[in-house]
């Protein structure tokens, strides 16, 4: 009878065991996931901000109407301390003078954003797009979420000496440049569309460059314009954006308000909202102005949205290079081509078609213009332009009385021509 005890006794053990062995992966698991969602959750408490107010947009967007002094930009160890600049000292037509914060009244305004149908933020806050956990869980980790590839800079140089730039970096790139001097500002009118993209983690966009130092490892760099990005923001509405990095895309920096940097003084512009409404192919055109200028007196970074908003500014001390001045501006389009079926992506860029097909069917950027050493907003000299494949995405400079310098950009992609 012992002996038979001690049989069942040993099956008992071998049983429990085996069942052991099961579990530990399954407890493993477990814990990572614990692990994965208190990270998650941390770094939606930081980008997340207790709203005075939330609005929801039509599409789907949560705007929450954060206190200005309680945005993400105060997380940086630079920012601590920081008094906000409620509004800039220079602007590059001259002193602001007795002007309202945030606003120049230059026009009617004939683009807006898509959330401003349901309520807007009240004066002491700013707007800022709610991240939300799918948000995060679309990146390939935390840490990379709100953040450029290394290396997605157009580099007009390089082209000739590095034929294999276009599968080293995944961007491709239609722009118009200038370089050789030294730049305090850049602006432009951007044609505003919905380009059509193949992949998720592809993207599409339209902005200005405002570039110092070098492309290897410390580039700094001042972004904004347009951009469709569904890995980002989980959709295909055409969005304003900001970028900026101090490292060449490596550490520093990021979209929008997803980091500690820019800091937004507006209560009306959503950074990474939807714009509205956007141009259609021989039908309506729309179009947006951005102005990015340095504060001579403060050294900040200034961006203007259209001739009425002063968005807010990037801090001069988050920079190496444009501590002082840029050495290049950029303008135009960029897209990643990711190749996924070993062909060249179908992604759009701009309105999906190539630039000489001209106005209403063509995307444009017009009155470009850079901001000198004496503050002023001037045409540019000397303007050149790149890409990688004009069979798939082109760029054509004109100048005229009306639009001053401007070029058409864009194309299709993948097509015959472009395989």
């Amino acid at each position: 009878m012992a002996l038979q005890f001690s049989c069942v006794e040993m099956k008992m053990k071998a049983f429990f065991c085996f069942v052991f062995v099961l579990m530990v992966p399954l407890y493993g698991s477990a814990a990572r996931l614990s692990m994965e969602n208190l990270e998650v959750k941390k770094h939606l408490n930081s980008l997340n901000k207790p709203p005075v107010k939330s609005i929801k947009s039509p599409d789907g967007d949560i705007i929450d109407c954060v206190h200005t002094s309680n945005q993400p930009a105060f997380g940086h160890p630079l920012l601590k301390n920081h008094t906000i600049q409620m509004r800039p000292n220079y602007h590059p037509e001259g002193l602001l003078g007795d002007k309202k914060v945030g606003k120049f009244f230059e026009g009617p305004k004939l683009i807006t954003q898509l959330w401003h149908k349901n309520g807007r933020c009240p004066e002491g806050t700013i707007p800022i797009r709610r991240t939300k956990k799918e948000d995060l869980l679309r990146a390939s980790s935390i840490k990379s979420y709100g953040k450029k590839n290394h290396r997605s800079i157009p580099k007009p140089k390089s082209a000739d000496p590095e034929p294999d730039l276009i599968n080293q970096s995944g961007h491709q790139h239609a722009i118009a440049y200038v370089e050789g001097d030294n730049y305090y500002g850049a602006k432009a009118t951007i044609n505003v569309w919905d380009p059509k993209t193949q992949q998720p983690n592809e993207f599409s966009l339209s902005q200005i460059w405002i570039l110092g130092g070098s492309f290897a490892s410390d580039l700094n760099s001042i972004e904004a314009g347009w951009q469709v990005s569904p890995d980002l923001y989980g959709d295909n509405n055409t969005r304003l954006f900001t970028y900026w990095t101090s490292d060449s895309y490596q550490a520093t920096g990021c979209y929008n308000l997803l980091c500690s940097g820019f800091i937004q003084i507006n209560n009306e512009i959503a950074m990474g909202a939807s714009i509205y409404p956007i141009s259609g192919y021989h039908s309506s055109q729309y179009d947006i102005s951005i102005l990015v200028w340095k504060d001579p007196k403060e050294g900040n970074w200034w961006m203007q949205f259209g001739g009425e908003y002063v968005l807010g500014y990037w801090p001069g001390y988050l920079f190496s290079y444009l501590t002082d001045s840029a050495t290049m501006i950029e303008w135009g389009g960029e897209v990643v081509n990711s190749e996924s079926d070993g062909q060249h992506t179908t992604t759009q860029m701009g309105s999906g078609h190539f630039p000489e097909e001209g106005f209403g069917k063509a995307s444009y950027f017009k009155n470009i213009q850079v901001v000198d050493d004496s503050n002023n907003l001037r045409p540019p000299k000397d303007i050149d332009t790149f890409t990688e494949q004009s069979n798939c995405y082109n760029v054509q400079l004109g100048k005229n009385n009306d639009w001053g310098n401007y070029f058409y950009y864009g194309g299709p992609g993948r097509n015959r021509n472009c395989p």
